[in-house]
Formats: C-alpha cells, sequence, structure tokens
C-alpha cells in the first residue's frame, strides 16, 4: 500500500488573492491608525512649544514686534513644526535679513536673527530711463551686502546715506561704485550724495556742495580713472577762479568740460580744461 502524501493541496488562485487582499487591507489599516495616534501625540501638550530664544540682531526689532510679525505664522508642535517655515515667517518680519531656527529639546526655540544694515538710499529707475531722470517706480533701501530690501524710511537714522537711483538688479554694483568714487571725492573734501546709473549703463553723480558730473560710460576701472584725473586738477582750476564748481562733464575724449559759477570750460588736447566766461 502506497504511503500518504504529506504535501498539502495548494490553495485556488481566487483564494489566495483574498488572503493577499486581507492582509494588504489589515496592515493599510494597522499604519492608518499608528498614523492617526502619532499625529494626536504630537498634539499633546508636553510637546507644545513653551518658550522662543531669539539672539543676534534685535536692534530693530523688539519682542513685541516679533511675537507680532512672526507669532501669528507658526504652526505645529515641538516635534512637527516645519523649521522651513518657522525660518520664513521670522525673515518676513521687517529689517530682518535672514534667520535660522532651531529646536532645543525638550519644547523652545531658538532663532538666530541677522538685521538689514542700511548703506542707501535705492531708487529703481523705470525703463529706458537716462541717468538724470527722475523718473522711478521704486523707492527703498539698500543694505551693506548691496541687496535692496523694503522698510519703513522713517526708522532709518543716518541722515547722510547717499541715493542710489538705477536699473533692478544693479544695485550692489551700484553700491560698490559708489565707495569707490566716495574714496575719490573725499580727497576734495565733499561727499557723493547721489548716484545715478542709466539703463544704457552711463553713470552720473551729484556731491553734497552742489555740483553734479557726468561720469559717462565704461567698465568701473575706466570709469574710476576719468573721475580721478578730475579730481586731481578741479581743485586747481576752482581756486584759480575762486569760484565754486556747478557742473562737470568727463564724457570728452581728450578731457573734460566744467561750469563754475559765472564760468564755463571746454576740453582741449592738453587734458586741461579751456576756459571761457558765460
Amino acid at each position: 500500500m502506497p504511503a500518504a502524501s504529506l504535501t498539502p493541496n495548494p490553495l485556488p488562485p481566487d483564494v489566495r488573492m483574498m488572503n493577499a487582499v486581507s492582509a494588504l487591507l489589515l496592515t493599510g489599516l494597522l499604519l492608518l491608525a499608528l498614523a492617526f495616534a502619532a499625529k494626536g501625540l504630537l498634539r499633546l501638550p508636553a510637546f507644545a512649544i513653551r518658550a522662543i530664544q531669539v539672539e543676534g540682531d534685535v536692534t530693530r526689532n523688539s519682542a513685541a514686534s516679533l511675537r507680532a510679525n512672526a507669532l501669528p505664522h507658526l504652526s505645529g508642535s515641538f516635534l512637527s513644526m516645519d523649521l522651513q517655515a518657522g525660518r520664513q515667517a521670522f525673515e518676513a518680519v521687517p529689517w530682518v535679513r535672514s534667520a535660522t531656527v532651531q529646536r532645543v529639546w525638550p519644547n523652545r526655540l531658538k532663532v538666530r536673527l541677522e538685521e538689514h544694515r542700511p548703506a542707501a538710499y535705492w531708487e529703481t529707475k523705470a525703463e529706458g530711463a537716462d541717468a538724470d531722470s527722475d523718473a522711478s517706480v521704486e523707492k527703498s533701501l539698500v543694505n551693506s551686502f548691496g541687496e535692496v530690501f523694503q522698510a519703513n524710511l522713517g526708522d532709518v537714522e543716518d541722515e547722510d546715506l547717499p541715493l542710489l537711483a538705477g536699473p533692478a538688479g544693479s544695485s550692489a554694483a551700484m553700491l560698490r561704485m559708489w565707495q569707490l568714487l566716495q574714496q575719490q571725492v573725499a580727497l576734495i573734501g565733499d561727499r557723493v550724495e547721489r548716484l545715478d546709473l542709466s539703463g544704457r549703463g552711463s553713470w552720473r553723480l551729484s556731491l553734497e556742495k552742489g555740483a553734479t558730473v557726468e561720469l559717462g560710460r565704461g567698465s568701473e576701472s575706466e570709469v574710476l580713472a576719468r573721475f580721478g584725473q578730475f579730481v586731481r586738477t578741479i581743485t586747481q582750476i576752482t581756486s584759480r577762479y575762486g569760484t565754486p564748481l556747478l557742473s562737470a562733464d568727463l564724457r570728452h575724449q581728450d578731457g573734460y568740460a566744467v561750469r563754475l559759477r559765472g564760468i564755463s570750460t571746454t576740453p582741449n588736447p592738453a587734458n586741461k580744461p579751456g576756459v571761457k566766461k558765460n
């Protein structure tokens, strides 16, 4: 008599499919239950944020202003809060340039702020505007990194900030040019009060004592060299005639032309201005 086989008979395909679907559904239900449990756990008072520690630059923002501007945009508990969203909430506060947000166990946040340091006023010139055009579409501030930012202009304490006016995206280059020009202007006891840049790349500066200087176009080094020559010689002219400078035009190939009070000049090939009476 043959021995009985111990191998079980395979289950029908439809039964195997039902078992697989049942296992999948059970796994899904367990995962869903765990997710709801975890979500409820994160909402427990034990995981609520108890305090926010602010460090870094807080010159222009008090605890009250941070509470009013940033806290309404924070959501979640200590474990569930999106730190990226928290950083954006603090960076949206006026005068804040950048922020970092960290969790500090068990229930605190540490926020480090960097504030804008204003270096100049800013006007975005309308497209196609000339260097001496007063047309602008935006008035704001430029920080020490050459970045344009929005803030209440009445909060600026420094009354000697220059005004930069140029095309959108040129603020960093204009701040650098102002700094370099100012170093040369200081040699004649004056200050660059305003610097304009046209859409075509032509520079124009206005001095604190009232004179305007057309610098023309060219690379940074070309413009600075042209202006350096002007600075080295202009005091000889104003001293000779005993009258202040009203304007200068450095766009001539062989020199520059100036207008003094009651006197104007035309350039000559010797790189020195020729003088004529108005």
